[in-house]
Parts: C-alpha cells; structure tokens; sequence
C-alpha cells in the first residue's frame, strides 16, 4: 500500500461556507430521526427552488443522499483523512451504493499522485476461452480468440505532451486498498460541442465490481507530467509542472451493468464490458470546461468494426508497474486480434503491448488517432498484451447517460 500525504485541512471563510453549505444539503436529505425511511425526503425534492440546489449540483450530489453522510466538521475531518466509515474493505465498498465524490481541494497534492499505485487486473491462459464461435451477438468476430500477439514495446510518448493531439491524462481515486491510478481520455460531448467535461476511462477505475461500490474522491489530471520528468523529480515538483491544465473532479460516474454485477479483480471477469464515463469539474471552479483547457478531445466510436477492417489501434496510458513507474505516457500500435473471455458477451480487441497497471482505462485510438474504440482493460502476467471492450450500445447507454447530465 502507498504512502498517502494528509494534506491540512484549510478552515478559510470561503471553505467553511462551503462546508455549511453541504452540511445544510446533508441534513435536509437525511431528515430528523423519528422519520420513517418511507417519509425521508430526498434532495432533489427538498432542494427544489432553493439555493442549495445548485450547490448540489456543483457537488454531484446523487439525488438521494445516503444515509451515513458527515454531519459535522470533525466528520468531515475524517472523511478527509480516510477514516470515515474505516474504510472497512468489506463494508465501506459494498455499501458504496451511489456515488458521491465532493471536492476536497488540494487532497490531490503532487507527492500524492506520485504514490498512487496501479489499479492491476491480469487474466491467465485459463481465464481465455479458445472456441472458434460462441453467442451474444453474430459475426465473424463474435466468440473467436485470435492466437497471443507478439509482444510489441511500449514507446515513450514525445514531450512535452500538452503540445500533442492526444487528450490522455491519468485517473486518480482512493480505494480500501490505499490510492490507485488508472488512465483516461477527454472526449467530445456531442450535447456540448467544443465544451466537453467527459472523460473516457474503464470501469474499474471508478466501481469495484460484483458486490462492491464506487470508488471516492476520483480525478482527472490531463497531461499528467507533460515534461515526462522522472519519478524522483516529482517528489518536490510545483504543481504547475505536474498538473498545469488542473486537477478535475469526477461529478458523476457511470459504467455498465455488466461491470457492476460481473467485475472481479482477477481473472477478467466483467472485462467485455469494463467501460466508464465521468463527468468532470475543476478542482478551481474556473469557467473554462476541459476540452476548452486541453484544447483537444476524442470522438468516441460505438459501431465496434470488425478487426479485419482496423490496420491498427494504439494504446496510450501512463503504465505504473514496473518496470515503469507511472510518471510518463506511453504507447503501443499494433493490428488488433480477437479475444473471449465469456462466449456470451462481445469478443474484446487484443494488441501486443508491453504496457503494464496504471494503463487501465487509457484509449485505443484508430489510425487516424482521432476515434476512440476502446479502452485498456486487462492483461496477462506476462505483460506482453493487452485487451480492451469493444464499445457497443451497452457502452453508449453509459455514455448517454452522464452526458445527458449537462
């Protein structure tokens, strides 16, 4: 487990305002206690035409709140610190039931992120089903696993990044495990053209899976590290070196069904449909949205193309296991090949990479590096490939659903 830095709780009038403020969105959801469950307003309907409302926007409030909330500031201390409900592995993340990832500015410092570890999911040749056909869904991918690909390096991504085409960045949350890190991508919000706030990542990266909940406090730090600085100069670096288009708070989240009631940490259970999307706001509440600050997103692709007709995908994602350490971007570009896990579910892109943890959720670009196909889920202990969801209408639901959240 990483070392994790406990930033100083900052008691300015304009941060204890704001924790009034959702002090007061808390207590009227949870209502006084002699209420029945059945009569518990929740906060969509308390909040309406009041001025708390926005604020519960702002703050991705679910609509209704759960019921163990901070009601205090020394609970709001520990929540901070990690301590609130324990962090119980076995409770905490099973009753994660709604997500709910307020701004705790300045939690994400740079010696932090610098320890977060990768959020590692590997699959064995067991866990690799060899039919030559299967169900859920017809054509000539469908069920079919293509033999292992040839192992293809993963190339360091040229610097500075924030001066490239590629909107990738690395997704950061805290887990019962301790802090972990995946990658993630800025795509366009057709709702929203040129004004995007979504970020494209796996599913992994923000819910536990089968049995589990969502994962707290997740952001997004675009061109994470564009100097491609190694980890030891990240010790002590400024945060405008590190994160110099800013820190993105997650507001809502979503991933698929399947995700939720399949996804194991092992094995690659719920990989076929291992697909997120967050919306985002910034850690200093600027005006600007992310595609604006990037300057660049992504055109998610959900018409899954047959591999024949790909001459390659490109991986990008900021691997942290060794032998990397999760400070610089990297990439591989190889012609996908087919791989089932579960004949049931969509058969997944595989490429040759050697990239490792960290690169979970990090794009598959097509060869005109603007459309986006997948994203890393998993890969084998050999680290000599990586798998990604083909993003079918399963994934679009995904999609549809936080961008229709404004």
């Amino acid at each position: 487990m990483p070392s994790i830095a406990r930033p100083a709780w900052r008691r300015s009038a304009l941060t204890a305002a704001a924790v009034a403020a959702v002090l007061a969105v808390t207590a009227t959801a949870c209502g006084p206690e002699e209420d029945s469950a059945d009569e518990k307003p929740s906060a969509s309907a308390t909040q309406t035409d009041k001025p708390g409302k926005s604020l519960k926007d702002d703050l991705g409030l679910p609509d209704d709140l759960p019921d163990e909330l901070p009601t205090s500031l020394d609970d709001l201390d520990k929540w901070r610190d990690g301590s609130w409900k324990n962090w119980d592995k076995d409770k905490w993340l099973d009753e994660a039931k709604e997500f709910f990832n307020p701004i705790i500015k300045d939690l994400w410092k740079p010696e932090r992120m610098k320890d977060a570890d990768g959020n590692d999911r590997e699959v064995d040749d067991a866990d690799i089903d060899e039919g030559g056909s299967g169900g859920g869904g017809s054509g000539e991918d469908q069920g079919v696993t293509d033999p292992t690909p040839s192992a293809v390096k993963a190339a360091a991504v040229r610097t500075p990044y924030d001066q490239d085409d590629m909107p990738v960045g690395k997704v950061f949350m805290d887990t019962p495990k301790g802090a972990m890190v995946c990658s993630g991508a800025v795509v366009k919000d057709p709702r929203n053209p040129g004004k995007s706030n979504l970020v494209a990542t796996a599913g992994h990266c923000v819910h536990g899976g089968k049995g589990k909940g969502w994962f707290r406090n997740v952001v997004f730090v675009p061109d994470y590290n564009p100097k491609g600085m190694g980890n030891a100069q990240l010790e002590n670096a400024p945060k405008q070196d590190v994160a110099p288009k800013g820190i993105w708070w997650a507001k809502h989240a979503r991933t698929t069904d399947h995700w939720i009631n399949t996804g194991a940490d092992k094995g690659g259970k719920g990989a076929q449909q291992d697909f997120a999307v967050i919306q985002v706001q910034p850690e200093d509440k600027g005006n600007a949205t992310l595609e604006q600050t990037v300057g660049n997103a992504a055109q998610v692709t959900f018409s899954t193309p047959r591999v024949k007709s790909l001459s390659s995908l490109k991986a990008v994602g900021y691997p942290a296991a060794p032998p990397f350490d999760g400070a610089k971007m990297y990439q591989c570009t190889d012609k996908p090949g087919r791989l089932t896990l579960d004949p049931s579910q969509p058969t997944m892109y595989r490429v040759g990479c050697t990239m490792t943890a960290g690169s979970s959720g990090g794009p598959w670009f097509d060869a005109t590096g603007t459309r986006l196909l997948s994203v890393t889920s998993i890969g084998p202990a050999t680290r000599d490939w990586l798998a990604g969801a083909r993003l079918g209408k399963e994934a679009k639901g995904v999609f549809d659903a936080v961008s229709k959240q404004g």
